[in-house]
């Protein structure tokens, strides 16, 4: 299996190669020890009888750490190179082993009461009130959120944005017809009176332009009588006319039963009942808001507040003095601190939290563990072998290092037994 360069790996997985290969020589190095004193005890037996013993410690040693060397090496490739049935486990399972593990994750961690319990256990709220009430911290989530958004919004397509904002348009305020909710809204206004105010407004207007505007009257009767009328007669028809204007409105202005006023009622009335039942009002108001809607000024008008609008958020989202930006951090400040103190609103985000949580665990934790199924098989056998022997290489040399004791003693144990029954 060939391993990865040095210079390639992280500076943790480099720590653990150095500790890989130091333990690696100290597990050699007590099979080097237990070879050479078998050695020894084995040719010096004769004349010195208890290094018998010495050479079934020996014997047993080598014996345990070549058994254990066989069963680590085993795991992650074939023990000198043989294709021994059942060796070089991890390469050669290494889909079924990322199945397995995440039918582990799936039935073990992502469960609905798992997760439950462990989120009522945790005051989320608390917590995240805690570190929101910091203003560093409401700052940093503001800066993290408009920036989301701002690279949201320079990724939009204007003309995508104008096609669905036009289709919305079209679909929810163009298509359905305006005329009977109109004329039911208009029935309801005037049974409660509320057009009154509408109308005073509109009188005192009026009033207000008449007083203020003599001039305009001049001429506006006294130009249709014939030459021959003097000059003076055109000054009083004229000045008559103001007069009786001005006097007709303030008399509307200043009764409130005026027969103007009932006038305008009925007229509304008569319009609210129109717009409800009468086919030929409806469809003009149909036109007329096909007409006005179907205008490209008025496509073009919604472009430009578009693009304005867009403009404006991005100037603003990017600007951390703006203050948009400013409220947003002070409003984030604001929630922690609710957060913190407020008992019912705690428990209502963390039930929210958790009801979500468990929702989505239940329902798509069999995706959520296919990612580990689905990572694993795309891993290189070789590169996920290397990796598991960084994580857990280590470890294992121990148990050659344990195997060349205990079958030092096993072997030991065993010589005295036999040694002591049968001499």
């Amino acid at each position: 299996m060939a391993r990865t360069p040095t210079h390639l790996l992280s500076p943790a997985d480099q720590e653990r190669r150095r500790g890989l290969r130091v333990m690696k020589a100290v597990a050699l190095g007590a099979l080097i020890f237990m070879a050479v004193l078998f050695t020894i005890a084995f040719a010096f037996q004769q004349q010195v009888p208890w290094l018998a013993y010495v050479r079934a410690a020996a014997e047993g040693g080598m014996v345990g750490a070549l058994a254990d060397w066989f069963a680590v090496t085993a795991l992650f490739r074939h023990p000198l190179g043989v294709p021994i049935p059942h060796t070089a486990i991890i390469p050669r399972r290494k889909d079924e082993i990322g199945r397995n593990l995440g039918e582990f994750v799936e039935t073990e961690f992502l469960r609905g009461d798992v997760v439950r319990t462990k989120l009522e256990a945790t005051a989320i709220s608390a917590r995240l009130g805690e570190w929101l009430a910091e203003p560093e911290h409401a700052e940093r989530v503001a800066s993290e959120a408009s920036l989301m958004a701002s690279r949201i919004l320079e990724a939009l397509s204007d003309d995508d944005v104008q096609s669905v904002i036009e289709d919305l348009a079209r679909e929810h305020l163009i298509a359905p017809e305006w005329g009977p909710p109109l004329g039911e809204w208009l029935e309801r206004v005037i049974a409660s009176g509320a057009h009154h105010g509408a109308v005073d407004l509109g009188v005192d207007s009026i009033e207000t332009w008449i007083a203020n505007n003599h001039e305009a009257f001049t001429g506006l009767v006294s130009r249709r009588l014939p030459s021959w009328v003097p000059s003076l007669a055109h000054r009083l028809v004229d000045d008559t006319v103001y007069r009786e204007a001005l006097s007709f409105v303030r008399a509307v202005q200043a009764d409130p039963e005026h027969p103007a006023r009932h006038a305008i009622d009925a007229y509304l009335t008569r319009l609210s009942d129109n717009l409800r039942h009468d086919p030929a009002t409806i469809g003009r108001l149909e036109d007329a808001k096909s007409s006005v809607f179907d205008s490209p000024r008025v496509r073009e008008l919604a472009a430009e507040a578009w693009n304005t609008a867009k403009a404006g958020l991005i100037t603003s989202l990017d600007d951390p003095e703006s203050p948009l930006r400013r409220r947003a951090t002070r409003a984030l400040s604001e929630i922690g601190t609710r957060l913190q103190t407020d008992a019912a609103l705690q428990r209502r985000v963390d039930t929210w939290v958790t009801d979500a949580a468990v929702f989505l665990v239940d329902r798509y934790r069999s995706d959520i563990a296919s990612i580990i199924t689905d990572t694993v098989e795309k891993w290189d056998a070789d590169e996920t072998t290397e990796k598991i022997e960084l994580m857990v290489g280590r470890d294992l040399q121990y148990i050659r290092l344990n195997g060349t004791i205990i079958g030092a003693l096993a072997g030991l144990v065993i010589y005295t037994v036999a040694h002591a029954v049968l001499g």
